[in-house]
């Protein structure tokens, strides 16, 4: 009798552990869809596969860090975030979504969150999000969109949290306004 293949979370404990193969695996698992979603973030194809390889130096560093109260692919997906948002931070501007990841996004098979991106990205809400300062922008995409706590934020931008709570606010506000037509 086979025996069953091992679970994300023994995986992620025998890589604690020092285990490269156990490493592999996790990489053969969950590299793919992890690109996927990091490609609907970014129409650049480097700095996604970037984040992927990165997110897993970083599994490889701090394997010992999963505390097993939740499902190891969404702990690897916060790595992965956080690993683009931190590229993208770098860069002057926003980045759109290409045409061509819109395209292939059938509507049929986009997710909620394919959805919000995509509106996000190019609808009223683009160009609301336009309408804020660079700041309030960065602190309500990496709060909102990438659902990261005001620490988390707070650390990533490099600034007090109560500058991010104040800037998460401060954005709203303004997007009310400017979806509702109030400002120009």
């Amino acid at each position: 009798m086979e025996e069953p293949p091992p679970s994300d979370a023994d995986l992620l404990a025998r890589v604690g552990a020092g285990d490269e193969h156990a490493l592999r695996e996790l990489v053969g698992r969950h590299s793919a869809w992890l690109l996927l979603r990091l490609r609907r973030r970014t129409p650049d194809e480097e700095l996604a596969a970037s984040a992927v390889q990165d997110t897993f130096v970083a599994v490889w560093r701090n394997a010992g860090r999963y505390r097993g109260d939740g499902d190891v692919g969404a702990w690897l997906w916060g790595i992965a975030i956080r690993q683009l948002v931190s590229r993208l931070r770098q860069r002057q501007g926003a980045t759109p979504v290409s045409q061509q990841v819109i395209a292939a996004l059938s509507p049929s098979l986009r997710s909620a969150e394919d959805e919000l991106l995509v509106a996000v990205e190019h609808g009223d809400l683009a160009a609301a999000l336009l309408g804020l300062s660079p700041e309030l922008r960065q602190a309500l995409q990496v709060t909102v969109l990438d659902g990261l706590s005001t620490k988390e934020a707070a650390l990533l931008l490099g600034v007090p949290q109560g500058t991010v709570k104040s800037r998460v606010r401060l954005a709203k506000a303004r997007m009310r306004q400017l979806l509702m037509g109030g400002l120009a």
